[in-house]
């Protein structure tokens, strides 16, 4: 989901935004309530653009809606496992594999040839060992893994290449997953039986990743600063943001640069008339061995919406919280309930891991008190920068203020 999308039962964020163009050429949409009529609002289109944007008039006559499924960024994801409906399993499905295939949720290889795998049986059917598999997993590669797993060399040798010649690393990756794809027990293994065990599969692999489900915007971090001139200049992210947390990626390289829950950061957003909006994110860190407040500034015309969607998710957070005691007083808990929660859920933990957090790679300002930046201090913990962080239950994050004594060097 690109920008401004909501729950369409319950009142986002998005509602409360009235900057948002709802034009079609940009990355930013309109959430539908089940009240809202497509046709109706399509014949109304030109007027909806003239009314809530500043399009010029030949984009507005040239303009024209799409209508697009996506899923519901509230949607719970122990909710999708209660699903038995193969045709919903395959909207979210197709939804996953989209995001997964252009990268916008960034996969370690062994992840990507897995759900690889799962899309190749179910395109392809089942494995058959043998050369005419391999010829069809290699004319659609890129049906199967992102694009940048699916390069191949050019020239003379990429054109002699026969189809005997041996797999890349990715191909070859993939086709050992895809044998190993389980059949369901008893069922029929042809290419037409039911396909909810590897919908689900996929679905299943895909909630591994911290940011399964989000809301994407786009915005720009400050670049460490490098070299003898200390230039820094900024670098394009996306920010992806869900039920559970933040996630900052980096938009060219594919991976994640910082990733904190909710109960690990502050936010805010500033507005300012004559300067860029930015998302403020606070959080826990050290300076050479000193654990110090971080700041990470994000500049993006979003900044208010994000604001906006983290305050409500972490609203509906609280809500579910306190409303589950009283669903296990009512009743014997359910297959779902029993199931690991996102914060017990084990991460992916390989070293050098693409959803593992790449703080060198960010700028950040470092303080113990407000708006001071710091080299070395003996700090005490206390209130902080921000008043807007998460108020109820346990988390994880602190922070710092100087001590009475400082050391600064």
């Amino acid at each position: 989901m690109d920008g401004t999308e909501g729950n369409a039962g319950q009142p986002g964020p998005a509602e409360r935004s009235h900057r948002s163009s709802v034009s079609s050429v940009g990355a930013r949409e309109v959430q539908l309530k089940p009240k809202h009529q497509p046709y109706k609002l399509g014949r109304q289109w030109p007027e909806l653009l003239l009314r809530f944007t500043d399009a010029p008039d030949d984009d507005v006559a040239m303009d024209e809606p799409s209508l697009q499924f996506r899923r519901n960024v509230f949607f719970p994801k122990r909710r999708e496992l209660q699903i038995h409906d193969e045709e919903v399993l395959r909207l979210l499905y197709e939804e996953a594999k989209g995001n997964v295939l252009a990268a916008r949720y960034p996969c370690d290889v062994e992840d990507c040839e897995t759900l690889g795998a799962l899309v190749c049986r179910v395109q392809l059917g089942p494995y058959q060992p043998g050369q005419p598999t391999a010829c069809a997993v290699r004319e659609k590669l890129d049906s199967f893994l992102p694009a940048h797993l699916c390069k191949r060399g050019h020239g003379l040798f990429a054109a002699l290449r026969g189809r005997g010649a041996k797999a890349g690393p990715g191909e070859q990756g993939l086709l050992n997953a895809y044998c190993k794809v389980k059949e369901a027990a008893g069922g029929d293994s042809g290419r037409g039986a039911s396909l909810s065990t590897h919908y689900r599969a996929y679905l299943l692999k895909s909630h591994e990743l911290p940011f399964y489900g989000c809301a994407f915007f786009h915005g720009e971090v400050d670049k460490p600063a490098q070299g003898f001139l200390h230039r820094g200049g900024r670098k394009p992210v996306v920010v992806a943001i869900s039920l559970e947390g933040v996630h900052v990626i980096d938009s060219r390289e594919k991976h994640v640069l910082l990733g904190l829950r909710f109960q690990e950061l502050s936010w805010d957003h500033t507005s300012p008339e004559e300067e860029e909006s930015v998302l403020w994110l606070e959080f826990d860190g050290d300076n050479e061995g000193t654990p110090v407040n971080r700041l990470l500034k994000i500049y993006s015309k979003q900044a208010e919406l994000m604001s906006g969607l983290i305050e409500y998710c972490i609203e509906l957070n609280q809500t579910s919280e306190l409303a589950a005691p009283q669903e296990t007083v009512s009743g014997p808990p359910s297959a779902a309930s029993s199931l690991p929660s996102s914060a017990q859920r084990p991460q992916l933990q390989r070293q050098g891991s693409v959803v593992c957090s790449r703080l060198q790679h960010l700028s950040t300002i470092d303080y113990v008190e407000e708006g001071q930046q710091i080299k070395r201090v003996k700090p005490k913990r206390t209130t902080s920068f921000f008043s807007r962080q998460l108020s109820v239950g346990q988390g994880s994050y602190t922070v710092v203020q100087p001590a009475d004594n400082l050391e600064q060097g």
